[in-house]
């Protein structure tokens, strides 16, 4: 994005044809605690250790998932289509991290993804990998059923339903996931039905040989699901009247069930055992329909119309949203047709309006960048850390605006949030770019390198690391060497044990 144009809310230009993926729901517990920030200097910031999928000690379940998931989400990034737009990422981690404190994962740190796909469907993967298709914000009007969804997953891992399932999974786990990563991946790829298929066809073995994945791990989700929601101060009335609103749309879509549904059935003795469960809880409801999730549910409907604005407006008409978040949409739309200036003045006035909500200026800033306003891109995205310090989205928008005024200072600003975001691709790829314009080549060799590991291309990865070694040998940089070197043995062990994966 150096050049000013705009980063397309899905990868490229086929994921909008890619609709049919099925991510289907896997259960876990277990996450590892996210790494330091590591300091400040000329070397790139110290990755987590790559996934092993091999377990020679049975006992230790919660390492196994966190291997299991992370060198699953890399395979995922590979192939799936993938929803970059960091101020929606930003919004989910908040969320999450609102729920965990009482979702008894207190503690660890999961890692989110989006998903390109205008489907109904959000999933939790072992070691703590959860996914949101933008379908998801489309369907769910308000925020609380929305909510409902992840509090629904997390109470998946809170549950341990993955764990619990694993003494018969010892021996067939890892081909059980390669096989739904597969079907998953040929739906993703366009492969429609025959993927549907593939993937269900892995699901159903999945749940029967190993993880027992019943309807009582459904009822234990959400029981766990809506104590989650009540202690985070959200009415988890919400997730009886969503499972409702899944059955109607089931009846209208004459019996072709949303994504969703095909791994979280929903049947009337469920509902009717979650309601039983909120009419018994005492609830406070602190948190109603907020604005910041309108202001996303604004994002992702234009994510899915993006070739035709009119119908992300025509969606959001026809339900009951705040005049500002329809505001908020038809800035975003000002500014995809090149009507920059008007764009802005719109959410500069937001901004005074809604001095708390970080993404109102954080977008600003991106739509100046994205209009080749680098400058004025630079001073919003400098003024609203020095009032909102570390805020992701903006922090890239600095950085990635520096490159074109100042690449030294771009790198030192996106090493730190390396530090901050060692499992975030889009980081690494704008620090490798830092890294070559200010004369760190082998730096910048390696977090590309880096950035290749993390979305699954390790081969591409470890010939990045061979250029790296190469450059460092002549530049004479010992510690870029070192370094180097003990990124290749965890590259080379990497690939050895995705090889059991595939």
């Amino acid at each position: 994005m150096s050049d000013g144009k705009r980063l397309p809310l899905f990868r490229d230009e086929e994921a909008m044809q890619r609709r049919y993926l099925t991510c289907l729901g896997i259960v876990a517990l277990c996450l590892a605690p996210a790494p330091s920030s590591a300091a400040l200097d000329l070397e790139l910031p110290e990755p987590p250790e790559l996934p092993s999928l091999v377990s020679s000690n049975t006992q230790a379940v919660s390492g196994e998932e966190v291997r299991l998931g992370r060198a699953w989400l890399r395979q995922f990034r590979a192939r799936a289509p993938i929803w970059q737009d960091p101020i929606t990422r930003e919004y989910v981690d908040s969320l999450v991290a609102r729920l965990l404190p009482y979702s008894q994962l207190s503690g660890i740190r999961p890692i989110t993804t989006l998903v390109a796909s205008d489907q109904l469907n959000a999933f939790a993967v072992p070691g703590g990998v959860i996914g949101i298709n933008a379908g998801l914000f489309a369907f769910a009007d308000r925020e609380a059923p929305m909510v409902s969804v992840v509090a629904h997953e997390l109470g998946h891992l809170s549950q341990r339903h993955y764990a619990r399932g694993k003494a018969r999974a010892e021996q067939t786990q890892i081909p059980a996931m390669a096989a739904m990563l597969a079907g998953m991946l040929i739906a993703a790829g366009g492969g429609g039905d025959a993927g549907i298929a593939a993937a269900m066809g892995s699901q159903a073995a999945f749940i029967q040989d190993q993880l027992a994945y019943s309807r009582r791990f459904e009822r234990e989700a959400d029981r766990a699901g809506l104590q989650t929601m009540a202690g985070a101060g959200y009415d988890p009335q919400a997730m009886v009247d969503m499972f409702r609103t899944m059955q109607r749309m089931i009846a209208l879509q004459g019996g072709n069930p949303p994504e969703f549904l095909l791994t979280h059935p929903v049947t009337e003795s469920r509902i009717s055992d979650a309601q039983g469960r909120v009419d018994q809880m005492h609830t406070d409801v602190t948190r109603g329909d907020s604005l910041e999730y309108q202001l996303v549910r604004a994002r992702a409907l234009l994510a899915i119309h993006d070739r035709d604005p009119r119908q992300a407006l025509t969606r959001q008409s026809r339900d009951s949203v705040p005049e500002d978040a329809s505001r908020y949409l038809r800035a975003l739309i000002d500014a995809e047709q090149g009507h920059a200036g008007k764009a802005l003045e719109t959410l500069d006035a937001l901004s005074r309006q809604h001095p708390d909500l970080a993404m109102l200026p954080a977008t600003a800033a991106q739509v100046a960048l994205e209009a080749g306003r680098i400058d004025d891109a630079i001073t919003r995205s400098r003024h609203q850390l020095r009032l909102m310090p570390g805020y992701v989205p903006t922090t890239l928008v600095l950085g990635e605006a520096l490159l074109q005024r100042d690449p030294d200072a771009a790198y030192r600003v996106l090493h730190d949030l390396a530090g901050r975001r060692p499992e975030d691709p889009q980081v690494f790829a704008l620090l490798a770019e830092a890294a070559g314009h200010s004369e760190r080549q082998a730096w910048g060799h390696l977090a590309r390198a880096e950035q290749l590991q993390l979305t699954g291309h390790i081969d591409r990865g470890i010939e990045q690391l061979d250029v790296a070694k190469k450059v460092a040998e002549q530049s004479g940089d010992t510690n870029a060497l070192s370094r180097i070197e003990q990124r290749r043995d965890a590259f080379t062990d990497y690939r050895e044990t995705m090889e059991k994966f595939r």
